[in-house]
């Protein structure tokens, strides 16, 4: 059977598996922390786009939430100031706002990604910037 049964779930497919991946792989510390940061801002980007379309109000309570958990990270004053700037942005309204965040949180964070996970996040920059 090649099918699936009409009473199956629809596959959840997570966009961000390599980010994911790096962020397990690295040994507890700064780098893995930071690279949790930037799948935070992330996943807090995504949710601005098109594809995900959250509602402003929405977007605001994580982006709020998101802010409280980045506190209890140990980043470098500058990463945790970008990566805040990212969770405030996605409250907002402007997609280019959100992506500009993002692209500052990610170039701080270059030495800690991998190809893949940079491959992952330009596309989603692209998204942002699209519109």
């Amino acid at each position: 059977m090649l099918s699936n049964p009409p009473y199956a779930l629809t596959p959840v497919v997570f966009r961000f598996r390599a980010l994911t991946t790096l962020a397990g792989r690295l040994p507890l510390g700064g780098e893995r922390e930071l690279a949790m940061a930037v799948l935070m801002g992330a996943r807090l980007a995504d949710g601005c786009t098109t594809r995900e379309s959250l509602s402003p109000e929405l977007r605001k309570v994580r982006g709020q939430g998101a802010r409280h958990w980045l506190g209890t990270l140990t980043l470098p004053t500058t990463a945790r100031t970008a990566a805040q700037l990212v969770a405030d942005a996605s409250g907002g309204e402007s997609r280019e706002g959100v992506a500009t965040a993002l692209d500052r949180l990610v170039t701080l964070a270059a030495q800690v990604l991998d190809a893949p996970s940079r491959a992952e996040l330009k596309q989603l920059l692209a998204l942002l910037r699209a519109a």
